[in-house]
């Protein structure tokens, strides 16, 4: 795994030994991006969480492409995420590492209003703890109003519920993972 463009561009992460870890792959991380600076023109000044972070991959690739403030959430493997963030060390942005499941990071008082959210939970997730984790973030108004919501999940998954006043707005496949990208429903825009 590489970092693709940006500031570092070209550095080699660190990968997992662990199993459970299943990194975003360069293909996938390539058009995860590609359509996020289509949508934004670029990632310049934009908050960005990397919630399931992982390996750190995705949230190192925006703090290497230009995000202003990146935080990567993961529970298990914050060492190796905290390693890959320092090779980009002097980015731009700043980053910052929370040791934290998922759901209780988004109730803390560490969680921002973010322009993007990506989130790569393990593909044992279910449907219901998406739409749970999809419900916090909007109840507490983490996504700024034409923000972006990406979830990576297996390909065959059955598809999730978005809450009320969010939606998808298309998917993306790449091989056994597919992008599902969505946000608030243009109804409860101003």
């Amino acid at each position: 795994m590489r970092i693709i463009a940006g500031a570092a561009k070209g550095k080699k992460l660190f990968s997992p030994e662990d199993e459970r870890v299943r990194p975003t792959s360069d293909r996938a991380r390539e058009g995860l991006f590609s359509s996020l600076e289509s949508a934004f023109g670029s990632l310049d000044e934009l908050y960005f969480l990397d919630l399931f972070a992982g390996s750190g991959a995705v949230g190192v690739e925006a703090l290497s492409r230009g995000a202003d403030i990146v935080h990567a959430v993961e529970d298990e493997v914050s060492e190796l995420t905290s390693s890959n963030f320092a090779l980009v060390g002097n980015a731009s942005g700043k980053y910052k590492v929370f040791k934290n499941r998922a759901d209780r990071f988004l109730q803390s008082d560490f969680a921002i209003r973010y322009d993007i959210i990506f989130m790569d939970p393990p593909y044992d997730l279910s449907n219901e703890e998406i739409t749970q984790l999809l419900t916090i973030i909007k109840d507490r108004n983490l996504l700024q109003p034409r923000g972006i919501i990406t979830i990576e999940r297996r390909s065959k998954s059955a598809a999730f519920a978005w809450p009320e006043g969010m939606e998808c707005e298309k998917v993306r496949s790449y091989g056994q993972g597919s992008m599902f990208y969505g946000g608030y429903s243009a109804s409860v825009l101003p």
